[in-house]
């Protein structure tokens, strides 16, 4: 969850849904250090990046697909405050995000996303629930095939190095 320029959110990982294996709770921290010591050690060469993933896309598009095979969306649900100064402008982007609701409404049942306006001001807030089902075993046998190649490992070791 989202409120002003605080975090905070908790994952929760329940096996067989009942036995709680690992709980991770998040809030936001207000560290005044200074930033660009941060951007200097952070920054990648995407360039290098884009081309190790180039003969990459078959194989993750494919990943891809067996891993939404993998995972069952129980509940999806999200209440989402948007504003900006400019009140054309939050029009515009609540009519964006409507149209994005609708369509994902409509394809993933169990789903209740909305989305409202403020406009008080500059504000983005947001509340949300997902509760999904990933069955693990379907996944291991993409996930070898995935990383017995090597034009994937290159890739791993690439944006791990940076």
């Amino acid at each position: 969850m989202k409120i002003d320029e605080n975090y905070d959110g908790c994952l929760e990982i329940i096996l067989f849904r009942k036995l709680k294996v690992y709980t991770f709770n998040f809030k936001s921290e207000d560290d005044d250090d200074d930033d660009k010591s941060e951007d200097d050690e952070n920054k990648r060469d995407f360039k290098k990046l884009y081309e190790l993933a180039k003969p990459c896309f078959n194989d993750l598009k494919k990943f891809l697909h067996e891993f939404l095979d993998a995972v069952n969306i129980n509940r999806l649900e999200n209440d989402l405050v948007i504003g900006f100064s400019n009140f054309a402008k939050t029009g515009e982007y609540i009519g964006y995000i409507w149209a994005i609701l609708a369509v994902i409404n409509s394809s993933i049942p169990n789903s209740h996303l909305r989305a409202q306006p403020s406009f008080a001001g500059a504000a983005i807030n947001l509340k949300g629930f997902v509760n999904i089902d990933i069955y693990l075993l379907k996944l291991v046998v993409p996930l070898i095939r995935l990383i017995s190649k090597n034009e994937i490992r290159q890739l791993i070791g690439g944006v791990i190095n940076g």
